[in-house]
């Protein structure tokens, strides 16, 4: 190998490397408790912009940050824009975060207006 082609080698795989870092980190269940609750208030604002959409409720110990899917599973399951607004009343089940002074979850689940939206179907827990 070359100098050059040496080079080349290794800052393609020191990017892939923090790509995949910052992947790992930012996806999955990992920051959230195992336990599924379920988070009532209403939506003081939403966003369906990448990296994945998401709320902040207003519930009755305070304002939670909801995180959803990525975009396509989010829209997927049924939750588009126009599906919910600031003011609505919702129900968020899902995971919250394992620092207990975060309020902060990953919803499987949200009900507004009626309507039932799975995000994440094989993680919803019943009882």
């Amino acid at each position: 190998m070359t100098p050059t082609s040496i080079t080349r080698t290794l800052a393609v795989a020191g990017v892939a490397g923090m790509l995949a870092g910052t992947a790992v980190a930012h996806h999955g269940f990992s920051w959230a408790e195992a336990d599924q609750i379920d988070l009532k208030g209403t939506i003081v604002s939403i966003s369906f912009a990448p990296p994945h959409p998401a709320m902040d409720v207003r519930a009755q110990d305070g304002v939670w940050r909801v995180e959803l899917s990525n975009p396509n599973q989010t829209q997927r399951s049924g939750f588009v824009e126009g599906q919910a607004k600031v003011g609505d009343e919702i129900t968020a089940t899902g995971h919250r975060s394992q620092d207990p002074n975060e309020k902060r979850m990953k919803a499987v689940r949200i009900v507004v207006g009626g309507k039932t939206f799975d995000i994440y179907p094989d993680r919803i827990k019943t009882n």
